[in-house]
């Protein structure tokens, strides 16, 4: 009974998703909301100037029905998922306003990096509380064993540190066409195996309607891609995907299962820190993904790259909790 609602969630999304596209990208194409490519970034994404962005609209319309319509089917919707509905669509809003203030002034610049963590900040506090009314468990468990510790109230600031962290890993990995449409389906299929292995069925519900949402909006984001999610799906799906991993009790291993979009924000770190203390590079462009562009790679070999070492981050995080 449960392997099909969650398979019916997966179509449901992706149906909704692959039928919404056709329909919407003409009329983001119509109001003008294309995509700025910053002039800092690889010479050959100049031509993806013009290319309709904020297509993440699509993403969490199918990642809502998707997932209301089968958990209404198993069971009446639980606090968890409006709990991750309420951040999908809490950090998508964010996202949306950076998108909507980069088209509208025609610039690469949004909304300022201190109203997006003021924003981030105010959902992370109303999710803690919401999780607080259902006498949410603040102990955090070691991947993989069943060594854990309370951390009472600093369990905010942890909760903080994954939603804020994890929207802005997702949103620096969103460089390529399909790139982070192919991680998230791969991290959510993961953590979705790992939720229904433990009977929080809601939660698997969730993100299997994540996974069909996010592959039928890469019918359309694949290389060359015809809309891009903006900042409107890539702030959404990192806040999503955080927010499960705090809803299962793995928020450790969401380190492992979200191993690229680690990788990637840790490029920025290290290219950032190296350049400021001594004046050097490490790499010809972070995030990485844009160093292997300019080093020769295609952009369909980077990606497929990343996807298949998504793909071992995922199979190593089911590995240890499920299997170890």
């Amino acid at each position: 009974m449960i392997e099909q609602l969650l398979i019916f969630s997966l179509l449901t999304s992706f149906i909704i998703a692959v039928l919404v596209s056709p329909v919407f990208i003409p009329y983001l194409r119509r109001l003008k909301f294309g995509q700025s490519i910053r002039e800092e970034g690889p010479k050959s994404h100049q031509k993806k100037s013009g290319t309709p962005t904020m297509g993440g609209l699509i993403i969490i319309l199918a990642i809502i029905l998707g997932t209301v319509i089968i958990a209404l089917k198993y069971d009446e919707i639980s606090t968890q998922i409006w709990l991750l509905l309420f951040v999908t669509v809490g950090y998508g809003l964010i996202g949306f306003l950076d998108d909507f203030i980069k088209v509208v002034k025609k610039r690469n610049l949004g909304l300022t990096s201190k109203q997006k963590l003021l924003g981030q900040m105010v959902i992370a506090i109303l999710v803690y509380f919401g999780l607080r009314t259902v006498g949410f468990d603040t102990a955090i468990r070691v991947p993989g064993t069943e060594i854990s510790f309370d951390i009472g109230i600093g369990y905010v600031v942890l909760l903080f540190v994954m939603l804020v962290g994890a929207s802005n890993a997702v949103n620096l990995t969103d460089g390529l066409d399909g790139l982070v449409a192919g991680t998230a389906a791969i991290a959510f299929g993961a953590f979705a195996i790992l939720a229904a292995a433990v009977y929080m069925y809601d939660v698997a519900i969730f993100s299997v309607s994540v996974v069909g949402a996010v592959l039928g909006f890469l019918v359309f984001n694949a290389h060359p891609a015809k809309v891009f999610m903006g900042d409107t799906g890539s702030l959404a799906l990192g806040g999503a995907l955080a927010a499960v991993a705090i809803m299962t009790k793995l928020e450790l291993l969401l380190v492992i299962v979200g191993g690229v979009f680690v990788i990637e924000t840790l490029s920025v770190i290290i290219q950032v820190a190296s350049f400021k203390t001594t004046g050097k590079r490490v790499f010809k462009m972070s995030p990485l993904h844009h160093h292997y562009e300019l080093s020769g790679w295609t952009e369909w070999r980077v990606v497929a790259t990343f996807w298949t070492v998504g793909l071992i981050c995922a199979a190593f995080g089911i590995y240890l909790e499920v299997w170890m």
